[in-house]
């Protein structure tokens, strides 16, 4: 390798890994705005969110190489040019496309990591994403008891206390109502003060009271009148604990193989549902319009009304017409017979060849998401590639380093990227556009920008030179001089005349 290329390489290495720890910190902000009221108030362990973060993470990891290779392109193609290093290098005979080789090699591996990245760690995080959200969402909330409020996260059972200490956790004022008897009896604990957690391992309800009583209403269910035989129990206690066992506050892990959509699988099993989907649909299209075309409807049923013999041979071709001033010369009789055996031939109709429209629907949903998820998993590791090509001739031609104008035109890009592509996704899923156009047409769309911006640079463009823009301003400025001073002239000598 050239001292040259090493230099060039070194430069956009520092700025690749800066940016990309940037994107995904703003991307992962968004993921924890998105899902902090599911996490908050549960006690999750550290480790439990680590885990839940780490593999968001990874299924962030397609969506923010894009931006960075951009954002880093710019930046390094700029720094260079700011400092003339890329106008030494040109002086040297070397032309951009030579400047930048080993750094399109090394997006080029980039961008092939990335599609193994979508292929086979994106579906793993995916499932391991949805079943820790599962069982988040399972769990129950934390104990958390509120001055003067009842707390109604457990089963069967509401619990108030006047004030809880935050020190010292005791709880005074406490009124239990419990209901978990499957007899139906209920008992209602008034205590002065004491204590209620949760064991260590969150599977028992440990409940210490100190001077209370109990009320314990028994009722028998022997007949229809359980109501006149039901009964209270007084009970008076200076001391009482009671382990409740609990379920759902320890946080239960299920087996992420058990979910499966679209985003959890591989190109392989994506193109094998794709398959399988389009058979289904044909198949349910076929069994239920071809019958229509084959058999005999109501409208060809000449059951129904019989032609006149002099109209059955020569004019069958306008059976509509003459059906309808063969039934303006029925009597009103006639009329509602052919009424009553249209209808039920309609209704036949209907039933023989009704088509199921909700298995239908979701089959063709399920085809058109797979074929999205099969189509991103190709498109955005060319994302990668497009975006690097835009960035590294727009960074030789604007000739600014640092995170100032570099993330303003990353970021103009991006989002016109990210727009196109989630008009496309949304299109293709409703099935407006094919899966083909749908998830290609960013590509479509920036590809000319970056072979244009490529050319640009490459010819040493001033496309994005302000003095440039200035100097050609200032020679139109002097070329319509004279013409703008004629005219006041004239305008002046008019206003004289008037006056």
């Amino acid at each position: 390798m050239k001292t040259i290329h090493k230099l060039v390489l070194k430069s956009y290495l520092g700025p690749m890994i800066l940016t990309f720890f940037i994107v995904m910190f703003v991307l992962m902000m968004n993921i924890v705005w998105r899902y902090i009221d599911e996490l908050v108030g549960k006690g999750l362990s550290a480790g439990i969110i680590i885990e839940l973060m780490t593999y968001f993470m990874a299924n962030m990891l397609p969506l923010g190489l894009p931006l960075a290779v951009l954002l880093a392109a710019i930046m390094t193609l700029g720094n260079l040019g700011e400092n003339y290093e890329l106008l030494a290098m040109k002086s040297a005979g070397m032309s951009l496309v030579q400047i930048t080789k080993p750094l399109i090699i090394l997006v080029g591996l980039i961008s092939v990591g990335s599609f193994f990245i979508g292929n086979d760690l994106v579906p793993y995080a995916n499932k391991k994403v949805l079943s820790i959200l599962y069982d988040i969402r399972q769990q129950k909330q934390n104990l958390e008891f509120q001055d003067g409020l009842f707390f109604n996260g457990i089963d069967d059972m509401s619990i108030r206390v006047g004030h809880q200490d935050p020190t010292t956790h005791l709880l005074t004022d406490v009124l239990i109502y419990d209901n978990r008897s499957a007899s139906g009896n209920m008992n209602t604990i008034v205590a002065d003060s004491g204590y209620i957690r949760l064991s260590d391992d969150k599977r028992f309800l440990l409940v210490t009271l100190y001077n209370g009583e109990m009320y314990e209403q028994t009722r028998s269910t022997a007949g229809s009148n359980w109501y006149i035989k039901s009964s209270m129990r007084h009970h008076i206690f200076e001391h009482q604990e009671q382990v409740i066992p609990m379920t759902g506050f320890d946080l239960g892990r299920s087996d992420s193989n058990q979910f499966s959509n679209s985003q959890t699988k591989d190109v392989r099993a994506l193109q094998h549902d794709i398959d399988s989907l389009e058979m289904l649909v044909n198949t349910s299209t076929n069994r239920s319009y071809e019958p229509l075309l084959k058999e005999r409807i109501f409208a060809k049923d000449h059951s129904v009304l019989k032609l006149p013999d002099s109209l059955r041979i020569d004019h069958t071709d306008y059976y509509d017409a003459l059906l309808l001033d063969s039934i303006a010369q029925l009597s009103t009789r006639d009329k509602e017979r052919v009424w009553d055996a249209a209808r039920a031939s309609a209704k036949n109709s209907r039933n023989l060849f009704s088509f199921d429209e909700s298995n239908a629907k979701q089959a063709l949903t399920q085809l058109y998401r797979s074929k999205v998820e099969w189509h991103k998993k190709l498109s955005l590791p060319v994302s990668i590639l497009i975006f690097f090509l835009i960035g590294a001739p727009l960074g030789a031609i604007i000739r600014k380093g640092g995170l100032g104008m570099p993330v303003v035109i990353s970021v103009l890009f991006f989002v016109i990227y990210y727009m196109i592509s989630l008009t496309g996704e949304k299109a293709t899923k409703e099935g407006n556009w094919d899966a083909v156009l749908g998830m290609w047409i960013s590509t479509i769309v920036l590809s000319p920008i970056a072979v244009y911006l490529t050319y640009k640079a490459t010819n040493d463009s001033t496309l994005l030179d302000t003095d440039w823009y200035a100097g050609r301003i200032k020679a139109i400025q002097e070329r319509i001089e004279p013409y703008t001073a004629w005219c006041k002239n004239k305008f002046k000598i008019n206003i004289k005349h008037k006056k």
